[in-house]
């Protein structure tokens, strides 16, 4: 007779878009989890490079979508991505993973012993191993006062983990076509920050982010226009979240000096 698998499946989505460069070693990273009770779902977004050749190696491994929606934002594809992934998960849990970066061997593990342990916890971020071309880093992480700003700290996309119930209700809320310079992991950390009155990172590093040349990010350098013009996004967004639970409008130094700023950048 079978014996049935009494641990939580968990789902393990991998999001791809011209990564071939890093992508087996990222789904490598999810196979070869301690954490054996698992699936994983690769959402490639139309990629032009050779991935999907790439994808046929893993084809009996892994569950492949091929996204053949586009948007003009880069953030909508991304979130639009994750969201299909998510809707052909099983699990109880989600873990989310951009295909440049990878997981400790026992990465599932421990975030799922901590969501055992923390019966109310929807959702936990764990800390990423910064990967640069010739190093790697541990930052220290400490969440910031909000007096001057009014978003936390948080950790990137690849470090988020969810229960099914929650992930659904963040792609209820957060998956629209608006605001478009803000990514998933942004989004997902304020919505949590607000409704819950504050985010969980764990004290654990347990994910290796990759800095690449061809960040996005870099179209974002500290104090050019598009960095403004991208924090104004995210007031805005944050007056969006506060509405919506209902919140008193929170007014701060930062919020006023960059509608200072951005006030000539949009004349």
């Amino acid at each position: 007779m079978k014996t049935l698998n009494k641990s939580p499946k968990i789902s393990i989505i991998i999001v791809n878009y011209n990564n071939a460069k890093f992508l087996s070693k990222s789904i490598l990273s999810a196979l070869k989890q301690s954490y054996t009770f698992k699936e994983i779902i690769v959402v490639d977004d139309r990629s032009t490079d050779n991935s999907i050749e790439i994808l046929k190696k893993f084809k009996n491994k892994i569950l492949l979508i091929k996204n053949k929606k586009k948007f003009t934002f880069g953030s909508y594809n991304q979130i639009n991505c994750y969201y299909k992934g998510f809707l052909k998960s099983s699990g109880e849990y989600i873990f989310f993973l951009d295909s440049d970066d990878y997981f400790r061997k026992k990465k599932v593990e421990i975030v799922k012993k901590e969501f055992k342990k923390k019966k109310k916890l929807n959702i936990v971020f764990d800390k990423p191993i910064w990967k640069y071309k010739k190093k790697t880093l541990k930052y220290k992480f400490k969440q910031k006062k909000f007096i001057i700003s009014n978003w936390p700290n948080f950790t990137p996309q690849s470090c988020i983990s969810v229960k099914k119930d929650y992930a659904k209700e963040l792609f209820n809320n957060l998956n629209f076509k608006k605001f478009e310079s803000l990514w998933f992991d942004f989004r997902v950390a304020c919505y949590s920050f607000l409704k819950n009155n504050g985010i969980f990172v764990m004290p654990y590093y347990l994910t290796y982010y990759r800095q690449l040349n061809n960040s996005a990010s870099k179209n974002y350098k500290t104090f050019s226009k598009n960095w403004w013009l991208r924090r104004n996004q995210a007031h805005k967004f944050m007056a969006f979240l506060e509405l919506k639970f209902k919140l008193k409008k929170k007014i701060t130094l930062d919020m006023l000096i960059t509608k200072f700023v951005c006030f000539f950048y949009e004349l």
